[in-house]
């Protein structure tokens, strides 16, 4: 029966713990991603695809991108190390990369339907993308030259309603006094005029407006003198005005 020494055991023990503590004891988890980025003109990303990354896949996100004054900034960076990664990053419509930062993995850069389409993968690595970039100033300002534009038509609205509403008044406010004159000269101003006075007034008041003697003449088919005569007792009565223009005189009734 062979006998170990002592030493020799002591000495094959402690190579075996020396052996046991080289081994790891757990292995790090490993990351992948095989994602889309998609990035809007107002700045909020779409992260969709498939990956453990804890948080990396979202919806309208706020997160990633900046702005100041008329450059954006998108940064996503991982700072663990993925197995494998693979992306595809869709910037804004009309969007021009000013500034490239960083980006791992870069494969290409094409352009498709009016968007920059950034192209990219790698293996055991950490994920950064930083990109700056800018919108074309006439794209980005559309909505709010549309908006300028819907608010002048709004404002134009309220203007036209408004003289609307004030021509309304005015007629309401004419026919009413046109009633007015009419009520009283009918009521009142006919009591005690002659048959010639009373055709004179009420020529006055269905034409509205100032007539000359020789235009009640016309109208009435009566003599100069007779027009003249009752217009002038009219005037006297103070239900009619005399105006002198020229050679003729304005005849209208007088308002009470």
């Amino acid at each position: 029966m062979i006998r170990l020494n002592k030493n020799l055991i002591r000495t094959i023990f402690f190579l075996l713990l020396i052996l046991i503590s080289f081994q790891p004891i757990s292995y790090a988890q490993e990351y992948y991603a095989d994602i889309d980025i998609s990035v809007d003109n107002s700045g909020l990303v779409d992260i969709t695809g498939i990956s453990n990354y804890p948080n990396l896949i979202v919806e309208n996100s706020q997160l990633y991108t900046y702005k100041k004054q008329d450059i954006w900034q998108l940064n996503i960076t991982i700072n663990e190390e993925l197995s494998d990664y693979i992306y595809q990053l869709k910037l804004p419509d009309n969007a021009n990369i000013n500034n490239i930062i960083s980006l791992t993995g870069f494969e290409s850069i094409k352009e498709e339907s009016g968007n920059l389409i950034i192209t990219g993968s790698g293996t055991n690595e950490k994920l950064s993308i930083v990109v700056q970039y800018k919108i074309d100033g006439t794209i980005e300002n559309a909505n709010n030259y549309d908006n300028l534009i819907l608010a002048f038509l709004f404002g134009l609205i309220i203007v036209l309603t408004i003289l609307l509403l004030y021509y309304i008044y005015q007629e309401k406010k004419g026919l009413k006094n046109k009633g007015k004159i009419k009520e009283e000269v009918s009521e009142i101003s006919l009591r005690g005029l002659t048959e010639r006075q009373k055709e004179i007034v009420k020529l006055l008041i269905r034409t509205n407006r100032a007539l000359t003697q020789k235009d009640i003449e016309k109208e009435l088919n009566l003599p100069k003198a007779a027009v003249s005569r009752n217009v002038h007792s009219l005037e006297i009565k103070g239900l009619v005005e005399i105006e002198q223009t020229g050679m003729s005189n304005l005849v209208r009734l007088k308002k009470l």
